[in-house]
């Protein structure tokens, strides 16, 4: 396979870095910001804000809803360029990666005019209302209730490690409208304004002090029917279209890798004599070495894909399954190595400005988010690999007739 960009990509591939050059700051040249979450959106928004205006926000969406119809691999290709660039991006995630997929699928076109310009010019933020307490890495368990009244639709139930909802101004809301059915069949698929009145959320503390997941509760909150995507219970196939683009955008786990573990073990004694010479820590490193280049050859499979005009396919599991599990044993390798420095939390005091410490704390979140490990791994197996499926016993039951505990 060649990898070398084409005249046009690498035609474009110059505008862009012009573009980050001029506008953005490269990653190490600044200091670690001390910033609340506040400023750190207003940051976001203005930078989203500055892309938009300037033709390099959401690039491959029709140009009528605020992109540009930039090719698949001129979006790789910004990726790839604006990842070298101290820029915040996190909060937007959701929405563009998954939200407006979804919108751009199932919403009217009035609507799409209305509000994909908004999100891609980061003027609206977005969030995902999926997983519920009850219901664990099984969305189909859901029991958010939606009932028809007239021409609106009434709420009840609750949504858990909703990221970004407390800052979000929409959402994507997935509920079950008729518990009489199987219960891939009863569900019913909204987008609703997170300020609307019975919507409640609480934000959940972590244990990386960080607090962007939530709970969020609906007590007889109105939806107009104008705002269904989809038809009455075909809620699971318009969620389908949002995994599908999450399993995509989530991707591989951001953080310490194998150049900052290589960099620490080079740099830190152990024993009296550096780290990279012992036994024990070359494996671990010879080890993480072959994932990641096992997960940019992956990644180098989308790609190809994404050249043909194809939609990648379940192999985007393989990336998040391998590169979490490596995020979480890099950070503990890391702060394992620094001994007593390992438990401080004062980026001045310790190497690498806390990046494996926060590897540590944040990969059991990642793990989770966008499917956790062992849904990641049936997929993978059956749609990889050809095993077959789990049994299971409850698909066509009744929603209301599966055994529930008291």
């Amino acid at each position: 396979m060649n990898f070398n960009d084409t005249s046009d990509e690498s035609q474009f591939r110059t505008e862009a870095r012009a573009f980050l050059d001029a506008h953005a700051q490269l990653l190490g040249e600044s200091e670690p910001r001390d910033e609340n979450e506040a400023d750190y959106l207003a940051r976001a928004k203005a930078w989203q804000k500055l892309k938009y205006e300037n033709g390099w926000a959401c690039l491959n969406w029709p140009k009528e809803y605020g992109g540009r119809d930039a090719s698949p691999m001129q979006l790789i290709i910004w990726g790839q360029e604006e990842s070298r660039y101290d820029v915040p991006v996190g909060p937007f995630a959701i929405g563009l990666g998954m939200c407006g997929p979804t919108m751009m699928g199932f919403a009217s076109e009035q609507q799409k005019r209305e509000l994909l310009p908004r999100m891609a010019s980061g003027e609206h933020v977005w969030c995902q209302l999926f997983s519920e307490p009850a219901g664990g890495s099984d969305l189909a368990a859901l029991r958010t209730k939606a009932e028809r009244i007239g021409d609106e639709w009434v709420i009840n139930g609750q949504k858990i490690w909703t990221s970004g909802a407390h800052y979000s101004d929409y959402g994507i809301l997935v509920t079950r409208s008729d518990a009489t059915v199987p219960k891939h069949k009863g569900l019913t698929f909204f987008f609703l304004n997170m300020h609307s009145p019975g919507v409640t959320i609480k934000p959940i503390k972590q244990i990386s002090g960080g607090a962007n997941f939530n709970e969020v509760y609906f007590t007889d909150v109105r939806i107009p029917d104008a705002q269904r995507l989809g038809a009455v219970g075909q809620g699971w196939q318009v969620s389908l279209t949002t995994l599908m683009n999450e399993r995509l955008a989530v991707g591989n786990a951001g953080g310490a890798d194998f150049d900052e573990a290589f960099e620490l073990a080079s740099n830190i004694k152990l024993d009296g004599a550096p780290a990279i010479r012992n036994q024990a820590v070359r494996e671990k490193l010879a080890d993480w070495y072959c994932q990641s280049s096992g997960l940019r050859f992956t990644n180098y499979r989308v790609i190809s894909a994404l050249s043909r005009g194809a939609t990648p396919g379940p192999e985007n599991s393989i990336t998040k399954v391998v590169s979490a599990k490596k995020q979480q044993d890099i950070g503990s390798f890391g702060m394992d190595l620094m001994d007593m420095g390992g438990i401080m939390m004062d980026p001045k005091k310790v190497p690498a400005d806390l990046a494996f410490q926060q590897n540590f704390l944040g990969a059991p979140g990642y793990r989770i988010a966008g499917g956790t490990d062992e849904i990641l791994r049936n997929i993978i197996a059956e749609r990889v690999l050809g095993l077959p499926p789990d049994i299971r016993v409850d698909k066509s039951v009744p929603f209301n007739e599966i055994p529930r505990g008291s």
